[in-house]
Parts: C-alpha cells; sequence; structure tokens
C-alpha cells in the first residue's frame, strides 16, 4: 500500500510550534542549519528558510544579519506571542464589547478571578 503524501505529512502548524520551540530555549539567535540540525529531520534548507522568513515577516522573529546570512530569534515568548495574536483579533473586530464579554463569559472561575486579578493591578500601577 502506497502512503499518500498528504498522510506523510505533519499537522499544519507543528513545525512552525517546533521552530519556535527551539528558538525560545535558545540561549541566543540562531542560523537556520542550526534550527534544523535541532529539528532532528532531515529538511531542506529552503523548508526551514521559508519558515523563517514568514515568522520574520509576520514580526514573530527577529533576525539579524551574520556574514553572508541571518540569524533569528523569538521576537517574545510564548504569552507574548499569544497575547499579540488576542490583540490583533480584537483589533479587527468592530463589536469589540461584545467579543469581550463573550470571551469573560467563555472563561473558567479560575481565570475570571486571575483576569479580575490583573486588572486590578494594572489599575494600581498607573
Amino acid at each position: 500500500m502506497v502512503e499518500d503524501d498528504r498522510d506523510a505529512r505533519r499537522p499544519h502548524g507543528e513545525l512552525v510550534a517546533d521552530v519556535l520551540a527551539i528558538l525560545w530555549a535558545a540561549e541566543g539567535p540562531l542560523t537556520p542549519q542550526q534550527i534544523n540540525a535541532a529539528l532532528g529531520r532531515h529538511l531542506a534548507r529552503t523548508t526551514v528558510t521559508t519558515i523563517l522568513t514568514r515568522l520574520h515577516d509576520k514580526g514573530t522573529l527577529v533576525r539579524t544579519r551574520a556574514g553572508r546570512g541571518f540569524v533569528y530569534a523569538a521576537a517574545d515568548d510564548s504569552a507574548g506571542l499569544a497575547a499579540g495574536r488576542m490583540r490583533r483579533e480584537l483589533e479587527r473586530e468592530p463589536h469589540r464589547d461584545l467579543v469581550l464579554k463573550r470571551f469573560v463569559s467563555s472563561l473558567s472561575e479560575d481565570d475570571e478571578d486571575a483576569l479580575r486579578r490583573l486588572l486590578l493591578e494594572s489599575e494600581e500601577d498607573e
């Protein structure tokens, strides 16, 4: 039985998540070759470079020229990345109050308490 190419592919976003995990764990910026080696897979150089370029274009990564190529680092940690996605989604929505209301009503009691505490702390910092 011949395996369909689509079945052999990894789930959408898994490679991107793996690349981000490597960069978050790194002590400094990495080259595409270092990232490819850390992935532990035999990927084409262009595959890793394409992922890094797309993440840079989205603002998820920062890159710095190093010789004839670039080194890459995460622009933020995973919590900052998630917060940025949430903010961008909210900014696209014309009915922000309704979105926030539905979001808060879907939170667990513990998450709602944490959000309330964080809002109070941010008011105190002002």
